[in-house]
């Protein structure tokens, strides 16, 4: 049994990571800003109040779990907002920036005393952080972040390989949660978080700061 330590755990594809893993017999630790009734349920560990864009929010966290060795990191909370060419929004294209690029490389910088020999980080990004992908354009916000995360993963899995920590990249695939719309041309969040899970399953050393799809194809940067 290992510990997995898992952000934005709350709704989606959080919530069928914690459900999926709990199912197995792993140790959950779930963190969101609120809880909701389906976590409630599902008799793990939940820390609520934790803004991965707070500092002084992860920090308690890591005081809180002054005790705990984390063997797999995954780093899940994320947010899309629509930005298009004519109608950018600065302000919401920095605030996707803090939270989906900036918030998970703090947080791990943050928790790597927490992190067990040979640990594992999975960084949930996009296949829309993908320059050579972008086929449709738009959405600024949502890609330049993600690209962002990418690179960032990129260069913990060079820093950390020394001190044992492999780094996956990870594209869910297009998934109908409530952040795509509920889009009926997505995957059941079911399917995803299976993909997902073997994964961060295959990690290692050899293949850490690989950009993957969930369903185990390799991303171009």
């Amino acid at each position: 049994m290992s510990i997995y330590l898992i952000t934005g755990a709350n709704r989606g594809i959080g919530l069928e990571l914690v459900r999926q893993l709990k199912a197995r017999g792993e140790d959950v630790i779930a963190t969101c800003r609120s809880s909701s009734p389906e976590l409630n349920a599902l008799s793990v560990r939940i820390e609520t109040d934790i803004d991965v864009t707070s500092g002084d929010s992860v920090i308690k966290l890591r005081e809180k779990l002054i005790d705990t060795e984390v063997d797999v990191l995954i780093q899940n909370a994320g947010i899309a907002e629509f930005n298009s060419l004519s109608n950018l929004d600065p302000q919401s294209i920095v605030h996707q920036f803090e939270v989906n690029a900036l918030s998970p490389l703090c947080f791990v910088q943050t928790m790597l005393s927490h992190l067990s020999k040979s640990a594992k980080i999975a960084l949930i990004s996009s296949r829309m952080g993908s320059i050579e992908d972008n086929s449709s354009g738009g959405s600024y916000g949502y890609r330049m972040s993600k690209v962002a995360l990418c690179m960032a993963g990129k260069s913990l899995a060079i820093d950390l390989k020394p001190k044992g920590v492999s780094v996956g990249i990870l594209h869910p695939g297009l998934v109908s949660t409530r952040m795509t719309g509920f889009t009926s041309n997505g995957i059941q969040p079911k399917d995803s978080v299976k993909g997902l899970i073997q994964r961060i399953d295959e990690l290692s050393l050899e293949n850490t700061g690989t950009f993957w799809h969930s369903n185990g194809e390799v991303l171009p940067w």
